[in-house]
């Protein structure tokens, strides 16, 4: 259903971080698609840094990379899961990004010798960037989350261009969603709205109105708080829309179409609603609250405490595991904490193993003790970057007998590099964007494990590595039985590593989990959970 004029809809967050304005921005996409609109989600974040490929994962969450490589915030993994529609660099900004781009053009003598300024310089460039998506012509409606919180020093450039862009656009073309926290204190009893009038007000300090508020409750907002709300907040009433708590974040669609959030957009749009068709949608949900069995598995890993670390592959599980009608139950192990005398303890009873991606040596020997465990015990493996890696190590010392086989990564002067730094890496010395980043083409071996489970023979996968499998160790690695599966055509990287005589023991050199969507689970997730499931019945 194409549109002239792009429309645009700002989310944007207040009173508390992490309030979840992703699966907000995500669930009304859905909503929104699944009306026949060209939709989109951009995430501008307030840190200076250009992108979050430098963070630590403590620090802000996995790294989500795109198809063209850029290295962008988890969020995108929401949208493209909800969405089933790649994202791209220009789906993401960063204040770190969008400074750097003024700077350059000053040095250029772009300004013509003009005082560079926050107001219009800055805001110019956030305005820019903002509308780079809809003036592709590709969509209909852009939605743009603003990270951070309202009254955060860092925000108030986004704010300043969402005034600036709302007045040039018309409210017809353009609107602000505010995402809120009705606290509930049970000592009084009771919802307060205060910080929520106290939020929008500091939003409308920055001339900014919202028009619809989306308020995050662990209780029902009754009649009378919607009324003052609506009262205090200068926003209709049937704007003021519930977002209760959810078991899962797939539900979110479902309970923002009751509310009619999509309805009130859609109006003050001035586009015509439908009936949303969530078919598919609904029937990934049934099938996710009604499995007919349950599996564990093992991630190993060394950020586990935090779930953000692996975001991509605990959903990535979700869709694979419903696809199959089975509960993945994911027990999370510190790879740190595991070595040869409790690793049987850890390992015995899960129905299958991922080691997870990760930099560094910190933890890798708990990793490769592992992979024994499993390798011995044909118990479903799956290795993911790091993971793959280590499983190559693993073989290396334990099947070869080179004792001392590393990654030069961790060891420099190992005497058997079978993973060593890649040749177009020696030379780089700057950290930030500068891994293997991306999709890259991988050829499948004719019948091997993984080109059946593909039923294909080319594929295009992820990447976000500096070191790979040395393939000087190639041919020893394989006539000793670990096969290498797929590879780089113009390379010769090897990306997959496989174990024939094992019930399922797989290595990707590349990042699965980044292309798993609700609409389409991952082949290998797929594969791994039903293997998972096979090996658990065979030993019951």
């Amino acid at each position: 259903m194409t549109n002239t004029t792009t429309k645009y809809i700002f989310v944007t967050g207040g009173v508390s971080s992490s309030l979840g304005k992703g699966i907000i921005a995500a669930s009304l996409a859905k909503l929104l698609q699944s009306q026949g609109y060209r939709t989109t989600i951009q995430k501008l974040d307030p840190y200076i840094n250009i992108d979050p490929g430098t963070l630590n994962p403590y620090e802000h969450g996995e790294c989500y990379v795109t198809d063209d490589g850029a290295e962008t915030d988890l969020d995108l993994g929401h949208y493209e899961r909800f969405l089933n529609v790649p994202t791209s660099q220009a789906n993401n900004v960063t204040t770190g990004r969008i400074y750097q781009s003024v700077i350059d053009k000053e040095r250029r003598g772009e300004f013509l010798g003009k005082t560079v300024q926050v107001i219009p310089h800055i805001t110019d460039e956030i305005k820019h960037r903002i509308q780079i998506l809809g003036k592709s012509g590709e969509y209909d409606i852009i939605l743009t989350e603003i990270g951070g919180t309202v009254g955060d020093i860092e925000s108030l450039p986004y704010v300043e261009a969402v005034r600036q862009l709302k007045w040039e656009l018309g409210n017809e073309n353009a609107l602000v969603i505010h995402l809120t926290l009705i606290p509930y204190l049970s000592a009084a009893g009771e919802l307060k709205t205060k910080p929520t009038q106290h939020s929008v007000k500091t939003l409308m300090e920055s001339g900014v109105q919202a028009d619809i508020l989306v308020c995050r409750t662990e209780h029902e907002l009754n009649d009378g708080i919607r009324t003052k709300l609506a009262r205090f907040c200068n926003v209709k009433k049937e704007s003021v829309i519930q977002s209760i708590d959810a078991s899962t974040i797939y539900d979110v669609p479902n309970m923002m179409l009751e509310e009619g959030l999509d309805k009130v957009v859609l109006n003050q749009l001035q586009l015509e609603a439908h009936t949303p068709d969530l078919t598919s949608w609904n029937n990934f949900t049934e099938k996710l609250k009604n499995p007919k069995s349950d599996i564990v598995i093992g991630l190993i890993g060394k950020y586990v405490e935090l779930q953000d670390s692996y975001k991509s592959i605990l959903e990535a599980f979700i869709h694979a595991g419903a696809a199959n009608e089975v509960r993945v139950k994911v027990v999370s192990i510190h790879s740190e904490f595991l070595d040869a005398q409790n690793v049987k303890l850890k390992i015995e009873n899960l129905d299958g193993v991922l080691v997870a991606p990760g930099f560094g040596e910190r933890g890798i020997e708990g990793k490769i003790e592992a992979i024994r465990y499993v390798r011995e015990h044909n118990i479903p493996f799956f290795g993911i970057c790091l993971g793959m890696q280590m499983a190559v190590i693993e073989f290396s010392r334990n099947v070869l007998n080179l004792h001392k086989a590393n990654s030069s990564e961790m060891d420099e002067l190992t005497p058997f590099p079978v993973i060593d730094l890649m040749e177009a890496q020696k030379l780089i010395t700057k950290k930030g964007g500068t891994m293997r980043l991306g999709s890259w083409e991988c050829n499948l071996l004719e019948n091997s494990k993984v080109a059946t489970i593909y039923n294909k023979n080319i594929i295009h996968e992820r990447h976000r590595h500096r070191y790979e499998f040395n393939n000087d160790f190639k041919d020893q690695i394989e006539n000793s039985g670990m096969l290498s599966s797929g590879c780089n055509p113009q390379t010769g990287l090897v990306e997959i590593v496989e174990i024939p005589s094992h019930p399922w023991f797989i290595g990707v050199q590349y990042h699965p989990e980044y292309k798993s969507t609700v609409a389409n689970p991952h082949p290998l997730f797929l594969s791994f959970i039903k293997a998972a499931l096979k090996y658990k019945t065979n030993k019951q």
